[in-house]
């Protein structure tokens, strides 16, 4: 399927920030070299764009989202954004590296996702991406699923946007398209919402629209504060909600 998902921009920046900071982590696997063109794939609003940048590197961000990219330009004029869908992006350019991060698990058609890259790199280039794996939000979905089936009689599965891919099945996929995988980690981060009771709310609010399409604001409010009191015992703690991510990490390269 494909996301439908509307992005806020102002709130993802506003309430959501630990994504892209997070994410520096993953900046320090790249080690962008001064001179070396690289791309951001799935840039959001620029800040880990801006991050490769100032170490030295050309860097241009692409995104699907169109407000995502109004953002980032705004932040950051220097640097070339362009609203692209990775799924069937193209270009004449040739990269150093393609970076990824917090942004594969939104692209159900991994493998075009990785022709795309596969296509955007020179010979011998690499692939550097953390994103959602196997197990990721596992506790919310299960809420999400729970209130929909039992409530409003949805089935939560046909509805469910994210690809969260096991080590092995990543790798083999990056294989099967000309890449040698040189590292890989699946592993748990605990991520604290900021916001206090309110967090959870700001996620689903920006990540789970797929879910509930037919449903107005005020129906949403209503199934969000069920989908809080289905998990509320797992990822309620002191006073904040810490979400149950698991993250994947590849690093691989691109064989000629």
């Amino acid at each position: 399927m494909s996301s439908v998902n509307v992005w806020d921009a102002d709130l993802y920046d506003d309430k959501l920030s630990f994504v892209s900071h997070f994410g520096k982590g993953i900046v320090d696997i790249l080690q962008p070299k001064t001179g070396e063109k690289i791309l951001d794939l799935g840039c959001g609003t620029g800040d880990l764009t801006n991050e490769i940048l100032t170490l030295g590197a050309d860097v241009t961000g692409i995104d699907a989202s169109k407000e995502m990219i109004e953002n980032a330009r705004a932040k950051y004029p220097s640097i070339s954004f362009a609203v692209e869908n990775a799924e069937n992006f193209r270009t004449n350019e040739k990269y150093d590296a393609v970076f990824s991060n917090a942004a594969l698990h939104w692209m159900n058609q991994a493998d075009k996702v990785i022709k795309s890259v596969g296509h955007a790199l020179h010979p011998y280039g690499r692939f550097v991406a953390e994103f959602g794996g196997k197990g990721n939000v596992q506790t919310i979905i299960r809420g999400i699923a729970e209130v929909l089936a039992k409530d409003y009689g949805i089935n939560a599965a046909e509805r469910n946007p994210w690809y969260f891919p096991s080590i092995g099945e990543y790798s083999r996929l990056l294989e099967e398209h000309g890449f040698t995988v040189t590292f890989a980690q699946l592993f748990d981060r605990p991520t604290l919402l900021p916001d206090g009771e309110h967090g959870l709310n700001h996620w689903l609010d920006s990540f789970a629209d797929d879910f509930f399409p037919e449903f107005s604001k005020e129906e949403r409010t209503v199934i969000c504060k069920k989908v809080k009191n289905e998990i509320q015992s797992d990822l309620y703690k002191d006073g904040a909600w810490e979400v149950d991510y698991k993250r994947l990490r590849i690093v691989a390269k691109k064989n000629v």
